[in-house]
C-alpha cells in the first residue's frame, strides 16, 4: 500500500504559529522533504523532531521528485515542508503534488501559515475576491503580459517581493496601475511586522527613502467596477461607429442587434446609432 504525502505548513516568522498537528505529523513521518535542510533543521530541533530529512527544491524538483514518488509507492509517508509557509504556494511543491496525483498517491494538507493570506487579511483592502501572482516574472516579455492583465484586474492583487527589488517593483506597478491603494506588508508575524498603507507612487517614494528589510508582500487594490466600465467604454469610443458595428456584424449578428450592442457599449441610445448610420 502506498504512503501519503503530507503538505505541512510551517511558521512564516513566529514559531508559535506551528500547529500541534504539524509537529505530530513531522514526528511520525518516515521522511521529511525540505526546501533547505540547513534552515529547516533549526525548526525541527526547536520542536524536538528527529525524523530524517532530504532536500527537495527548485533545482532538483524533477529528479528528486521521482525518487520521492518511488519511496511513497513503497509505502513510506513523507512530509513536505518549505522554508516558511505552505508548500506548493510559489514553490516546487506544486510539481511533487502533480507527480503524486499521476501516480495515484494520496496527498493531504496540514494547514497553517501562508504569507499571501496573512497579508491579504490585514491589508485593509477587499478580501472577498483576490488574484495571487506570487513574484513577477523575471523574463521581460512574460512580465509585460502579467502587467497587461493586472491593469484590467478587478480583484485585489497579492504579490511577493524581495526587499532589494521592492522599490523597482512598486515603481513598475505605479507606472502601469496608477494611483491605486496598496498595503506593503513586511516581516509578517515577527517582532518588527509592519503594514504600510498608501498609494503605489507614495509607497515607492517611501521605500526609496527608507530601504526595506525582510520579505515583502504587496497587496494592491483592484480596478473598481466603475473604472473597468469606463475603460471598456473608452476602448469602444476609440473605434468609429462603423468599425464598432462591423465588430458585431462580422460575428453573424443581425444589424438591429448590432446597433443595440453598439449603443450599449458606447453608453448612448440605440436611436443615436441608427440616426448616425442613416444620416444623409
Amino acid at each position: 500500500m502506498a504512503g501519503t504525502l503530507y503538505l505541512c505548513a510551517t511558521p512564516i516568522g513566529n514559531l508559535e504559529d506551528m500547529t500541534f498537528r504539524a509537529v505530530r505529523v513531522l514526528k511520525e513521518a518516515d521522511l521529511i522533504a525540505a526546501e533547505d535542510t540547513r534552515n529547516s533543521v533549526k525548526l525541527l530541533n526547536h520542536f524536538d523532531i528527529r525524523t530524517p530529512m532530504t532536500s527537495y527544491h527548485e533545482y532538483n524538483k524533477y529528479d528528486k521528485g521521482r525518487k520521492l514518488v518511488e519511496k511513497l509507492l513503497e509505502g513510506k509517508d513523507i512530509a513536505l515542508i518549505t522554508d516558511a509557509g505552505t508548500p506548493g504556494i510559489s514553490d516546487p511543491g506544486e510539481e511533487l503534488v502533480g507527480m503524486c496525483h499521476e501516480a495515484g498517491i494520496t496527498v493531504t494538507a496540514v494547514p497553517g501559515a501562508a504569507a499571501c493570506i496573512t497579508a491579504l487579511t490585514i491589508s485593509g483592502l477587499p478580501t472577498r475576491r483576490f488574484a495571487f501572482e506570487a513574484f513577477l516574472p523575471s523574463d521581460k516579455k512574460e512580465r509585460e503580459a502579467v502587467l497587461d492583465a493586472l491593469e484590467k484586474e478587478q480583484r485585489t492583487i497579492v504579490l511577493y517581493e524581495a526587499p532589494h527589488r521592492l522599490v523597482k517593483t512598486l515603481k513598475l506597478l505605479a507606472e502601469r496601475l496608477g494611483e491605486r491603494r496598496v498595503s506593503v506588508c513586511r516581516e509578517l508575524t515577527k517582532r518588527h511586522e509592519t503594514v504600510y498603507r498608501s498609494t503605489l507612487p507614495e509607497a515607492a517614494a517611501h521605500y526609496e527613502e527608507t530601504p526595506p528589510k525582510g520579505e515583502c508582500v504587496i497587496v494592491v487594490q483592484g480596478l473598481t467596477r466603475r473604472e473597468a466600465e469606463e475603460e471598456e467604454r473608452q476602448r469602444w469610443m476609440d473605434m468609429s461607429i462603423e468599425e464598432h458595428m462591423e465588430h458585431y456584424l462580422s460575428q453573424g449578428i443581425d444589424k438591429k442587434e448590432a446597433m443595440k450592442r453598439t449603443a450599449k457599449d458606447r453608453g448612448v441610445q440605440k436611436r443615436e446609432i441608427y440616426n448616425y448610420l442613416n444620416r444623409g
